[in-house]
């Protein structure tokens, strides 16, 4: 049954990948060339000055012995000018989730909790180069169907990276902590870690790794997936968007966690 799923689950991604390919046959030639590299760029940088709404599909198994889960993450980034030398980066993380037998026994759909962040960022590299925003992070309980946690959370949040020529390298940090809730309230202290590094290949492709790594202090337990993805820029119509995928193994998870995954990506732009 497992070796049926991840079958069905490859398909899925390989149907999306076609789909983008299908488009990819019909973008304009405008989208090659420096103002795809130019925006694959600015993807690889998580508070550069770019309108951006990426639909992010992961499938993740195996949960114990037969557990499976799809996501669709909805990530719109929102970069607004407060001043001369400061932009702030609004960025939402809003999940949509199919899963089986994650809960023993049991399936949920629904939304899970969303992930707000704003950070603070100058709007020019700092003397050596350094890109970085700061500010702060909140879960919103909007999880349904025993999605969620049911539980207010706050804390900050902060990125530091460097871009030299196509490379691209950093980390991405936040710590949250529950602040209230309803009656089935979760206890919250997690640190979550994205160190990342990706280049730039030219014509729109960008090849990167990250480990999406959180750590949960009330469990003391880490769960730490390596992102191998591959994306490109091109454009459709008038639009802009990136698009591509990857996978991904676990290289620690809590017992009865999940082994590894897949995952798609498509990304709207919108250039200023």
């Amino acid at each position: 049954m497992n070796l049926l799923r991840a079958r069905r689950a490859l398909l899925m991604a390989a149907l999306l990948s076609l789909a983008c390919g299908d488009a990819l046959a019909q973008a304009s030639p405008e989208s090659s060339g420096s103002d795809a590299d130019a925006l694959a760029k600015a993807l690889s940088n998580p508070v550069a000055a770019l309108i951006s709404v990426p639909f992010q599909y992961n499938y993740d198994e195996t949960f114990g012995e037969d557990g499976y889960r799809h996501t669709m993450n909805v990530q719109p980034v929102v970069p607004i000018s407060i001043s001369e030398d400061w932009n702030m980066i609004s960025r939402t993380i809003l999940p949509i989730t199919y899963q089986k037998d994650v809960i023993p026994g049991t399936d949920q759909a629904g939304i899970g909790d969303v992930t707000q962040s704003v950070f603070f960022s100058p709007k020019q590299p700092t003397q050596g180069g350094l890109i970085w925003g700061i500010g702060p992070v909140a879960l919103l309980p909007t999880g349904t169907d025993d999605l969620g946690a049911d539980t207010w959370g706050l804390g900050p949040t902060l990125v530091v990276l460097k871009q030299d020529g196509q490379w691209t390298y950093g980390a991405l940090a936040n710590h949250i902590v529950d602040v209230g809730g309803g009656h089935n309230r979760v206890d919250i202290n997690s640190t979550f870690l994205q160190p990342f590094v990706s280049r730039g290949l030219g014509g729109g492709l960008t090849v990167s790794a990250n480990l999406e790594s959180t750590y949960d202090w009330e469990q003391e337990q880490w769960t730490v997936p390596v992102n191998l993805t591959m994306t490109k820029v091109t454009k459709v119509g008038g639009q802009m968007l990136s698009f591509g995928g990857g996978l991904r193994a676990y290289a620690e998870a809590p017992s009865g966690g999940p082994d590894w995954g897949v995952r798609v990506i498509v990304t709207l732009l919108y250039p200023r």
